[in-house]
């Protein structure tokens, strides 16, 4: 029996488009942005997106709270499993983050899927705890105008500048998370 073709398409395909296109069929409904050089990223964004490390240590580090997920949407099929997600901090409940996330089961062990399919910890926070070998592969850096759905979930007008970033996190060796992520304005 043949092993299933895995849909990842690499660095030439990997985009806030084709991520966003799995929840919007406009994008400019969750938001118009454009990609920038880290030089045109302001501070605090900067230090916040332009690193190769996990999101959520990062965000946790900089609203000194710990983060809880919440799971908009998500969908596991045969090959893949995506999820629409707020990160918010523990104590406050405020919106630090929001993301799109693809991931491709076949290259995780049952446990930390699992784990990540339960819906109730980070991502992150998982691959750490279960110690997956994972290294975090930065794409572009955006400028992102909050469209109606992401200004509501950051609890902001329509238009407000904030910024984001595509990656991908090879877990193992293996591209197994492409990842969309935008940080409160």
């Amino acid at each position: 029996m043949s092993q299933p073709q895995v849909e990842f398409c690499g660095d030439h395909c990997l985009s806030a488009e084709s991520l966003i296109g799995i929840y919007y069929d406009c994008s400019d409904e969750l938001a118009s942005f454009r990609y920038v050089p880290v030089e045109e990223v302001p501070q605090p964004y900067r230090d916040l997106l332009a690193h190769e490390n996990h999101m959520t240590v990062t965000v946790e580090r900089f609203h000194r709270d710990s983060v809880d997920v919440q799971v908009l949407r998500d969908e596991l099929r045969e090959t893949v499993y995506h999820r629409e997600i707020l990160l918010k901090t523990h104590h406050a409940g405020v919106v630090v983050q929001y993301g799109i996330v693809r991931l491709y089961p076949r290259f995780l062990t049952r446990e930390p899927l699992e784990e990540i399919l339960s819906r109730q910890k980070p991502l992150g926070r998982v691959l750490i705890e279960h110690d997956v070998l994972r290294q975090i592969e930065l794409f572009d850096l955006l400028e992102i105008r909050c469209g109606s759905a992401l200004a509501k979930f950051f609890d902001v007008p329509v238009g407000t500048r904030t910024y984001g970033r595509t990656a991908i996190l090879h877990c193992n060796n293996e591209p197994a998370i492409e990842l969309l992520e935008i940080v409160r304005p």
